[in-house]
């Protein structure tokens, strides 16, 4: 991978979510790089979210994000696809019932949904998007996306997560969390496997390369 030109010290997360803040934080401890939320710089306008794929919303936040802070700054979109429904709720997994992030409304209008599907056919999949902005100029300069495969219960199970987290069941082979519920997972082991861990981790080059393009050469 080429370094990404420009100077990295401080990193705006667009978005108000503190569980994402936080994951966020602990993929980028050893980078030594300060993550900023909206609320450390006074705010952020509202975006529209009106894009047609995870990575279009993506884009549009961290763009925006970077021009109005003048920071380099990331943003995600990320939503449960389900197999039987045709990948929906999709980008409207936040707002799925209509109320946005109503996740009980969600989660009851994702049950009804799926009444009759039978149990072998309710794969479904977590999807985040992250899309790194340049400052001021809002230009992307890099995208990843993580995508985490499972099934969809009949009812919930687990106290923990969030959103969809206690509708889902994960199901790839060969980890220590397979067949568990995203809701009854420690952080630390939903974040092993996660869509949004996933996502983060495949930034981390490029995350490096920003900090490495801002030390002085070796003489």
């Amino acid at each position: 991978m080429k370094p990404i030109a420009g100077h990295l010290t401080k990193l705006l997360l667009a978005s108000g979510n503190q569980k994402k803040l936080a994951e966020l934080r602990s993929i980028t401890a050893p980078l030594g790089v300060q993550v900023l939320s909206p609320t450390d710089i006074g705010g952020l306008p509202d975006v529209e979210e009106d894009g047609e794929t995870f990575a279009a919303n993506a884009a549009k936040k961290a763009s925006a994000g970077a021009r109005y802070a003048g920071l380099w700054t990331l943003a995600d979109d990320s939503g449960l696809t389900v197999d039987a429904l045709d990948g929906a709720p999709g980008v409207y997994s936040a707002r799925y019932a209509g109320v946005h992030g109503d996740d009980e409304a969600n989660n009851a209008r994702l049950l009804k949904e799926l009444s009759a599907v039978p149990d072998e056919d309710r794969g479904a999949s977590f999807v985040c998007a992250l899309a790194l902005a340049r400052p001021d100029s809002g230009e992307i300069a890099y995208e990843t996306e993580g995508r985490t495969f499972g099934e969809i219960l009949r009812e919930a199970q687990g106290e923990g997560g969030f959103g969809y987290d206690p509708l889902f069941r994960f199901t790839e082979p060969g980890f220590p969390v397979t067949g568990m519920v995203f809701a009854r997972l420690r952080a630390e082991e939903k974040a092993s496997v996660s869509h949004r861990g996933r996502a983060l981790r495949a930034l981390e080059p490029a995350l490096a390369d920003l900090l490495l393009a801002r030390l002085p050469q070796d003489s």
